[in-house]
């Protein structure tokens, strides 16, 4: 949704300034990702979705979610949960950690990129790929690959802003659109 993206994009740049300062980049990443995973979770999603939660109990919950989990949340890590069950914004916490996830990857000067093929990409094509967006790019590429049938044939590959749409389905439906004109 374009609103949480909106209101996630603040609370993110503070999270990765702080983390900048603190040269906890990775940690961060990897609390938030866990917070994002727990904010997901259908019965966590329901409580504070809940009015009737105080923010208090809500920070507390997720807090304590988390350290169940495994992390071991620091001072600041539980005033940001607790800013954000007082702001009623938990519910944002995977919009928060994928622009952090963008934000680092920025910094560290690389980009995720994403290729959507309708078959297994091997290792070879998988790095022509990487390669090539290398170059266009001017940075590392960490790929990711994802099976998707219903492509029925080629890729499409998303590396933040850039989409490249090379799959039968869209040739199909720009062949389509051309054939009703």
């Amino acid at each position: 949704m374009a609103e949480n993206s909106t209101l996630a994009r603040p609370y993110a740049r503070a999270v990765f300034e702080i983390a900048s300062a603190q040269h906890a980049l990775e940690n961060w990443g990897a609390t938030l990702t866990l917070l994002a995973e727990l904010a997901q979770d259908a019965s966590v999603r329901a409580m504070l979705a809940n009015p009737r939660v105080p923010a208090a109990l809500r920070a507390e919950l997720v807090t304590e979610l988390a350290g169940k989990a495994g992390a071991k949340l620091d001072a600041v890590a539980r005033n940001f949960v607790k800013l954000l069950a007082e702001n009623r914004r938990l519910p944002i916490l995977p919009e928060i950690a994928a622009d952090f996830a963008t934000l680092r990857a920025e910094a560290e000067g690389s980009v995720d990129a994403e290729v959507r093929a309708a078959g297994n990409l091997d290792a070879a094509e998988q790095s022509r790929i990487s390669a090539a967006l290398q170059k266009k790019l001017g940075c590392k590429v960490k790929l990711h690959c994802v099976t998707d049938a219903s492509l029925i044939g080629g890729a499409v590959i998303s590396a933040g802003d850039l989409v490249i749409d090379g799959s039968v389905r869209d040739k199909l439906g720009r062949l389509a659109a051309a054939l009703i004109q």
